[in-house]
């Protein structure tokens, strides 16, 4: 048992050392509410909006009488 945990804590530090030598991004703080979350505004571009989506397809027809 007492492997497994051993194990497990290496493992975790190893990961975290890995993550943060790569210049990842890493916040362990958690979710942020309020004045320091940072939100950023969405990409405008030039190009005209896209079109609707297609209009629905037509109501089948009456099937045919015998």
């Amino acid at each position: 048992m007492i492997k497994i945990l051993i194990g497990f804590i290496v493992f975790a530090a190893l990961a975290l050392f890995m993550l943060m030598k790569s210049g990842g991004d890493i916040d362990m703080s958690g979710e942020k509410h309020g004045s320091e979350a940072t939100h950023s505004e969405p990409a405008k571009s030039d190009a005209p909006a896209a079109s609707p989506a297609a209009a629905p397809a037509a109501a089948p027809a009456a099937p045919a009488k015998p």
